[in-house]
């Protein structure tokens, strides 16, 4: 019965809302005390759509995307918060979902081990930027690609071929993997197209997505950030 209550309120909106705010925090407060020509290199997939849209409506920087996404999240705080009612917070569920991203997140990185990965030379200025891009690729990324996307691909495809819910979800979460893929090449900053590079992240989206629809944004993002940090480790070892 624990373990059942558990698998369950611990996909709400509710319970990802609270895990990942920790998540945000550190991520924006790392681009905050980094500096312009730092911030300008630092980049995750998401940031090339998010940053081309808001430049394009005039608001140019670095600090307006962390602000509309902050505003995004408590909008949809209190447009969820009556059906929030019922769902009791349990602290020890928090720490259950901290330990299960690590487990998903040691998982991916075995499925994905033997792909090979671009090696840099890390200095120590380098390696806290990209902890924190890794901080902010699980929740940003997550967000836009697993979050939005998904059901913005699958409302389309159910209105247009009148789907049932499982396949239009499934469609969109391969599409939304491909698209996720495609913008890690898109930008000044993002790296020279492979098709070997392009399918290991489409794989890695796809495997998200499907964590996404199992558990849930918040241990997701989790599970996305903690992977990132393992491969920034290995690579900062080697």
């Amino acid at each position: 019965m624990l373990l059942r209550s558990y698998w369950i309120n611990t996909r709400s909106p509710l319970y990802s809302f609270l895990f990942t705010i920790p998540l945000f925090f550190i991520y924006e407060l790392g681009v905050l005390f980094s500096s312009t020509t730092e911030m300008v290199s630092m980049r995750n997939g998401a940031d090339a759509l998010m940053r081309q849209i808001l430049s394009a409506l005039g608001m140019h920087g670095f600090y307006w995307m962390g602000a509309i996404f902050f505003i995004g999240f408590i909008i949809v705080y209190f447009f969820q918060k009556q059906y929030w009612n019922d769902i009791e917070i349990e602290s020890k569920y928090l720490i259950l979902m901290m330990f299960e991203s690590v487990i998903w997140s040691i998982g991916l990185y075995f499925f994905m081990s033997n792909v090979y990965v671009l090696l840099m030379t890390p200095s120590g200025a380098f390696i806290i930027q990209q902890v924190i891009l890794a901080v902010g690729a699980g929740i940003y990324e997550e967000f836009l690609f697993r979050v939005l996307l998904i059901a913005g691909i699958a409302g389309i495809m159910g209105f247009i071929f009148q789907w049932n819910e499982v396949l239009k979800n499934w469609i969109a979460m391969i599409i939304a993997a491909g698209v996720f893929s495609s913008f890690h090449f898109i930008g000044e900053f993002g790296d020279y197209f492979s098709f070997n590079i392009f399918m290991v992240r489409f794989f890695a989206g796809i495997m998200l997505g499907a964590l996404y629809f199992m558990r849930g944004f918040g241990i997701t993002a989790w599970a996305h950030s903690i992977y990132d940090l393992i491969i920034l480790t290995r690579i900062s070892t080697q």
